[in-house]
């Protein structure tokens, strides 16, 4: 089964909100379509795909809250859009020889639909090395002639680049991230928040093959993880003006903040924290996670190949939900997916979406 045009099963254009064409880079954004699309991957305990099940089957919450939803099918014909993103910096410009080899693999992952692919390079910045074509050679080409860049592995950065390469493209295409980076972001100007906003205002999924951090980033990385963006000032989770029990406890004060919270506002708020900090610790992973693709690990270029053949077995098998959101309101909403009467199988979903306040 061809990778490619498998991804067409897990996409579609009826997304929930798009970005302004004007400003592609921002992740501010305009409600165009309240329909929500979640692609789902369904399997045993042992991994294996679980087939023939209807809507049904499924239960689907947004914060909390059950929705109807509807399961969509052939969705697969639409034409498709995918920007290939490589790190080509930091730890990545080790592995520049793993992509060498992968011309017959590109060439097999595109099917018979309409497509375009573009290749994003980055190290501290990204760059786009070949613009969205419909030949696969040149993607192919690209990715086995490319050049070390500097020591950054600004992973946020390039994903907020190709997300607008992504939007300039015809509105009845499908889009798709496939990401070959280490572990975790370094030197990225996209704060958390706008990059969760971003990754979360989109029904583009994203890929992700990546190979370890040194071991020098991650201890940096995880230097970080106790320090956390402060709410409006003077609010419950600001840190100024906190009462003076929270002195040198914000994580307590943040707890008691969410405490208090409604319990949908309450479940998206802990989906909030718990993504952001995902993104700062794990950068790769959770960009998969959040967006309901998959994440490989690899350290060559055979290990590589085994992932893509693996993720373009599951793609196919992916069932793909679909909501019209019974309180659509401004901020992240957190998603689940559960089965009714198979709690036994495992699921693997998009975890959320974003709503932006509609100005009036």
């Amino acid at each position: 089964m061809r990778f490619l045009s498998s991804l067409a099963l897990v996409f579609s254009l009826s997304g929930v909100c798009v970005a302004q064409e004007s400003d592609a880079t921002r992740p501010a954004i305009k409600a165009r379509s309240n329909l929500v699309m979640v692609p789902v991957f369904v399997s045993t305990n042992h991994g294996q795909p679980v087939f023939g099940l209807k809507a049904n089957d499924f239960v689907l919450t947004d914060n909390g809250n059950p929705q109807h939803a509807t399961l969509e099918v052939d969705i697969d014909s639409q034409p498709l859009a995918v920007a290939i993103v490589v790190e080509t910096g930091g730890a990545g410009a080790t592995h520049l020889d793993d992509y060498k080899e992968l011309d017959s693999i590109v060439d097999a992952l595109v099917g018979n639909v309409e497509r375009r692919m573009a290749v994003i390079a980055f190290d501290g910045k990204p760059q786009l090395i070949v613009p969205f074509s419909s030949k696969t050679e040149d993607a192919s080409n690209a990715l086995a002639s490319l050049s070390a860049g500097d020591q950054g592995a600004a992973i946020l950065d390039a994903v907020t680049f190709a997300v607008g390469q992504l939007r300039k493209q015809p509105t009845e295409y499908r889009r798709a991230i496939v990401l070959f980076s280490e572990t975790i972001d370094q030197g990225s100007e996209t704060k958390l928040n706008d990059a969760l906003r971003l990754i979360s205002d989109t029904n583009t999924a994203i890929y992700s093959f990546a190979f370890s951090s040194t071991r020098s980033a991650v201890s940096h990385e995880a230097s970080k993880l106790s320090s956390h963006d402060p709410g409006p000032e003077h609010g419950c989770f600001s840190r100024t003006g906190a009462d003076s029990e929270y002195e040198g406890h914000y994580s307590k004060q943040v707890l008691d903040c969410i405490s208090q919270l409604a319990p949908p506002l309450r479940l998206a708020t802990m989906t909030f924290l718990v993504a952001r900090n995902g993104l700062r610790a794990n950068t790769a992973e959770s960009l998969a996670q959040l967006t309901g693709g998959e994440f490989y690990h690899f350290n060559d270029a055979k290990r590589l190949k085994s992932g893509l053949i693996r993720v373009s077995n599951n793609i196919p098998n992916y069932y793909v939900l679909s909501f019209r959101p019974a309180d659509p309101s401004p901020g992240l909403h957190a998603l689940r997916v559960a089965m009714k009467d198979h709690r036994q199988l495992v699921t693997r979903f998009r975890r959320e979406y974003w709503v932006e306040e509609t100005k009036q």
